[in-house]
């Protein structure tokens, strides 16, 4: 009797989007990053300055110097791409952003009403990966937006502009819950995607699905704590490799 034997499936694991990283630079390094834009020859990475932090408001004229690519908003406080940590008002991003998420998810919850749970988009794009012959990317993207909770949201984004719209990348957060969502935010906003540590090490989501995000940041939260406040730190928009 012939035996067929199937081949395995191999299950794959889809990589997390890191878009934006955090650098620890040295003191040197950081005055040459306020004026070179070719960061892959000093860094080993390509890409461009981020002014994402926010300056401390109890900064003395003559720190600003040791911020890097300082800027002045219109409304707000200043912002940079990076400096020491103790000239950097990492506290305020951390709540701003807080109480920013903590709005949007409550808006989200008024938008998503009456629809129930929807399957994450690393769902389908992991089933895709293991098999792309058989689950065509176009089949992933088609039955992901086709939940009622995914068109609403998209449906909301189509007549809504600027910051009122509601990421559909960020569902399997959203519907973690308020708490979960404001505080994912709140670490984000000072850890972004990405880390690089002052070894050289580089810290990242190991998937794209959100336990590894939140693994992510507890790691990179609590190695951020442990830096001393003349450690500087500098933020980076990656180019797409």
């Amino acid at each position: 009797m012939n035996k067929r034997t199937a081949a395995a499936a191999t299950t794959v694991i889809p990589d997390a989007v890191v878009r934006t990283m955090i650098v620890c630079v040295t003191d040197e390094l950081s005055q040459v990053l306020d004026s070179t834009r070719n960061l892959e020859r000093h860094l080993g990475v390509s890409g461009t300055s981020c002014p994402r932090y926010w300056a401390s408001p109890a900064i003395y004229p003559w720190q600003r110097r040791q911020l890097i690519d300082l800027r002045k908003a219109k409304t707000g406080p200043r912002y940079c791409a990076g400096g020491p940590i103790g000239l950097l008002d990492l506290a305020g991003m951390r709540h701003g952003a807080y109480v920013g998420a903590s709005v949007r998810h409550a808006h989200w919850a008024r938008v998503v009403a009456g629809t129930k749970a929807a399957t994450p988009w690393p769902n389908f794009l992991q089933k895709h990966l293991s098999d792309p012959s058989a689950y065509p990317m176009d089949t992933a993207t088609a039955e992901f937006n086709r939940q009622p909770r995914v068109q609403v949201m998209r449906m909301h984004n189509a007549v809504t502009y600027g910051p009122g719209q509601l990421d559909v990348g960020d569902l399997e957060i959203f519907q973690a819950g308020a708490s979960a969502y404001a505080n994912y935010h709140a670490l984000w906003a000072l850890c972004t995607d990405a880390f690089l540590t002052e070894a050289g090490d580089r810290m990242q989501p190991a998937s794209a699905f959100f336990a590894d995000r939140i693994t992510y940041l507890e790691q990179a939260a609590r190695y951020l704590e442990s830096l001393d406040e003349s450690q500087r730190l500098f933020a980076v928009t990656l180019h797409d490799s």
